[in-house]
């Protein structure tokens, strides 16, 4: 395929390239998708991730936490594409992983630095006090409680409602604006602001190199080389060509 022979040219001449990476990529790892075909918004309500209704309903909304998420999450492993980000990076080509994702898995491949863009399903915050917590530590089959002062704990990813984690946001953006290459993995685009940061890597000169199964929102407006692969076939081709 030329455009892998071109992706991995234009990887190997880069001089700061950073990846953009959605639930696309953990998908072989055994995640679902937030969106898609068999997508968790296809079994559950959105308004179960609204910080509100988790405030209020917590049972309901927790069970959905528990099902939807930390069951195929806590225990998944990186696949092969989150292996080779980490190694692009430690060859110096990958210089950081913007992602969307809060499954952990980039970090647990090898990436050293991470921009977690919607914050990690790794770590719980108490609502009340703000003490931090290991999410391993609890049982999650229901709502984990402080263990200072028994209120409510909150997975520390952004919920409908809540604002990005500001210095993950803030990294990524400057990430974005000198980057002179943006690898896209998996991403459909349409999470905003997320979706904003490849516009503005292009709108900065990047090249844009697309890696998704299927078209996005992004393939027609800001990709410059489309792949229309699953991320671990196409990683397997790229990393074939860089010594």
């Amino acid at each position: 395929m030329d455009e892998i022979k071109l992706a991995a040219e234009i990887l190997k001449n880069s001089k700061y390239a950073v990846a953009f990476t959605g639930a696309g990529i953990s998908v072989e790892s055994g995640i679902p998708p937030f969106r898609g075909s068999n997508g968790i918004w296809n079994k559950y309500e959105e308004k179960l991730f609204d910080i509100d209704y988790f405030s209020v309903h917590t049972k309901e909304a927790w069970d959905m936490l528990c099902d939807g998420f930390y069951k195929t999450t806590l225990n998944a492993q990186p696949n092969a594409a989150h292996f080779a980000l980490a190694e692009l990076e430690k060859r110096k080509i990958i210089k950081a992983v913007i992602t969307q994702n809060i499954d952990g898995l980039h970090t647990k491949a090898g990436s050293l630095i991470v921009y977690e863009l919607h914050g990690s399903g790794a770590t719980l915050t108490c609502m009340s006090d703000g003490s931090k917590y290991q999410t391993e530590d609890f049982d999650l089959n229901a709502a984990p409680v402080c263990k200072k002062c028994g209120k409510l704990l909150k997975p520390d990813f952004t919920f409908f409602g809540e604002q990005l984690p500001q210095e993950a946001y803030q990294n990524s953006v400057a990430a974005s604006s000198k980057c002179d290459v943006m690898l896209l993995v998996g991403s459909t685009g349409t999470v905003y602001p997320a979706a904003s940061i490849p516009q503005l890597a292009k709108q900065h000169g990047a090249k844009i190199i697309e890696i998704n199964p299927s078209p996005s929102s992004f393939t027609n407006s800001v990709s410059d080389i489309f792949i229309p692969l699953k991320a671990g076939e196409a990683f397997k081709n790229i990393m074939s060509l860089i010594p």
